[in-house]
């Protein structure tokens, strides 16, 4: 165990909170699309609206962790993702302030108007991560010199569009199993079938995908049966996406939810260890890869950054708790709701 693992480690964690907060952020924007009543339109608005912008610091956590730790690999996948990326950042844009600018003026025109931002802002980004995602997995054309020389269209290849749509469904099923415990009445018997049929849609999606990497990314399965760490992983994961609908059978909707965080972690923790030590691979050629060794900044520049991040990171695992704790329970409309 060396700083370059930690890192790496630490990064996979962090992109894995990522997902599982701002997953079902992104879901509920998605599913806001087929809110029937301007009342669960706001409940679903309000739902999220005390931790969505809490969530997306674990973004900035990963994004800058990478920036810090492996400079090269920031380089390389900010510049092959760079129109992805303008794209994202624009979603985000409008959907954040869909959030404030919505309630302000009473007219049908201008809430349509920033629903629209709210459910656009909310259904790109979850394509574009999957994608992107999908491209890490399957690799990227980097030549002898660890340069991209590929083209966006390159990156809109099937397998990587199979990630997206598989990402898609991951957040609506996280979204769906959020709101069943954030809802009631028949608000709640509405998203508990729906995170049942996302389930199922995971499941198909995820065999399929499965599959497809066998074909697309042989490399991933190399000696990876013999890693104790894939094995905890793969169980746990198994363990944990048997035990979604059985607590939604039941009504403990709240552990749902925990297996279904579980199943997310577990599925980018697997994908981790089947990437390590590479952290881009090539797919002109693996040895053009960047891995957590010729990828990574000095020793000293490591050292330094996990102090800052032991530091700092207990104040946004303290923020986070602490938000979810003030907020938890049903969603409640007053005067002040978005």
């Amino acid at each position: 165990m060396d700083l370059n693992i930690i890192w790496f480690i630490l990064i996979t964690v962090l992109l894995s909170v990522y997902a599982i907060l701002d997953g079902f952020d992104f879901g509920v924007g998605i599913l806001h699309i087929g809110a029937k009543t301007e009342e669960e339109k706001r409940i679903l608005m309000n739902s999220i609206g005390p931790v969505w912008d809490g969530n997306e610091v674990w973004l900035l956590a990963g994004g800058g962790s990478i920036f810090a730790a492996f400079p090269f690999v920031y380089g390389t996948v900010f510049s092959a993702f760079y129109l992805a990326i303008y794209l994202l950042l624009l979603a985000l844009f409008f959907r954040a302030i869909s959030f404030e600018f919505r309630g302000k003026v009473e007219s049908a025109k201008w809430k349509k108007f920033w629903d629209f931002s709210f459910e656009f802002g909310s259904f790109l980004p979850p394509i574009l991560l999957g994608v992107a995602f999908g491209n890490i997995l399957r690799g990227l054309p980097l030549n002898e010199n660890r340069i991209f020389v590929g083209s966006f269209i390159e990156l809109l290849n099937p397998y990587s569009i199979l990630i997206g749509i598989l990402t898609f469904v991951i957040f609506l099923m996280q979204a769906s199993i959020y709101l069943t415990h954030k809802t009631e009445g028949k608000l709640q018997e509405k998203y508990e079938r729906l995170a049942v049929n996302f389930w199922v849609a995971f499941i198909i999606l995820y065999v399929i995908a499965t599959v497809a990497t066998l074909f697309v990314s042989k490399f991933l399965f190399i000696g990876i049966t013999k890693s104790v760490i894939f094995w905890f992983l793969f169980i746990l994961f198994l363990f944990s996406i048997i035990m979604i609908p059985v607590n939604l059978k039941t009504k403990n909707n709240k552990r749902a939810f925990l297996f279904s965080s579980m199943t997310i972690f577990t599925l980018i923790g697997i994908s981790a260890v089947s990437l390590f030590p590479k952290f881009v691979p090539s797919l002109i050629d693996l040895n053009y890869s960047w891995d957590i060794y010729n990828a990574s900044s000095t020793p000293k520049t490591l050292t330094t950054m996990l102090i800052i991040a032991l530091i700092g990171m207990p104040f946004v695992i303290f923020y986070t708790i602490f938000i979810y704790r003030v907020f938890k329970g049903k969603t409640v409309l007053t005067k002040d709701s978005y």
